[in-house]
């Protein structure tokens, strides 16, 4: 009960020091929409990933068919010959895994480019968003993008037109 109490004025507290403090939001992934820059990297890495994903798709599928021819002459085999076709096909399932990895892991190619095309962007667009934080004095700018932390929004808060303004964009 007393930790309730205690909750709760603490809540109530925070309530009133809010009251105070000049909020708005911005929508980033409305703003990345706008800037040709973001487009074109976006562009660009979709051609990166699609050609990646060949690759990859390519490699499991020699994969499936040396499964499948070795299922087809299985009866025909010596035992030493299907221990080398095994061996030879869990080297190639390996490869791929590690081509996936290579290509799509958290620290992968693909992961590198988006990090060098749309990183500069990202920091353009946070760059800005601080500056009108500072100039107009707000405490805190929300990114209404995420969804999941804004439940409500309220459009004259909206300050994503500004931040584009900012960058030189209409």
């Amino acid at each position: 009960m007393k930790k309730s109490v205690a909750f709760l004025t603490v809540i109530l507290l925070l309530a009133i020091n809010v009251k105070a403090q000049k909020f708005a939001y911005v929508n980033t992934q409305y703003i990345l929409n706008k800037i040709p820059a973001y487009k074109e990297a976006k562009r660009q890495l979709d051609k990166i990933s699609e050609k990646y994903q060949k690759e990859v798709e390519n490699t499991f599928d020699e994969v499936e068919n040396m499964k499948e021819k070795y299922e087809d002459e299985k009866v025909l085999l010596s035992k030493e010959m299907r221990e080398k076709r095994e061996k030879a096909i869990r080297k190639k399932r390996n490869e791929a895994k590690q081509l996936k990895q290579k290509y799509f892991g958290d620290n992968g190619l693909l992961s590198q480019k988006r990090k060098e095309l749309i990183q500069p962007i990202q920091d353009e667009i946070y760059k800005s968003i601080k500056e009108i934080a500072n100039e107009r004095n707000y405490a805190i700018i929300f990114d209404s993008a995420s969804g999941a932390t804004v439940l409500y929004t309220n459009p004259r808060y909206d300050k994503s037109d500004q931040v584009l303004e900012k960058l030189g964009y209409k």
